[in-house]
């Protein structure tokens, strides 16, 4: 998604998903803790419905509206965590998991050579 979107300005817009289809609209952005770019959007899918978390990297801003690479299905599925609190790294994770952007382990470090052992030539 376009990084340099204000976030605020995603809250009340139409979402929609891979076929066109009505999601519902945005309600909450979640920012990511460390780099503070928007990350997961809570989309409201229906009048008496809950919100549905759905990742914002994928997505895209199409003429106002946010279009999500997933089946409107998949979406009403996602874990549950309700809006207004924090989402934990676990969470995050549930719903990396569900929407199939599994993310890997971070890489191993660097092996280095500090130098020789003491009486090694």
């Amino acid at each position: 998604m376009q990084t340099d979107i204000d976030p605020r300005h995603l809250i009340g817009r139409k979402a929609y998903d891979r076929n066109g289809t009505r999601i519902g609209t945005i309600d909450e952005v979640y920012l990511d803790d460390a780099t503070g770019v928007p990350e997961w959007a809570a989309i409201r899918t229906g009048l008496f419905s809950r919100d549905a978390f759905v990742p914002l990297e994928p997505s895209e801003l199409i003429d106002g509206a946010l279009r999500v690479p997933f089946e409107r299905s998949l979406i009403k599925d996602a874990p549950d965590f309700g809006v207004g609190r924090h989402l934990s790294p676990e969470q995050e994770l549930q719903l990396y998991h569900h929407y199939g952007l599994d993310v890997g382990p971070p890489p191993p470090l660097p092996d280095h050579d500090f130098g020789k052992l003491a009486g090694q030539e």
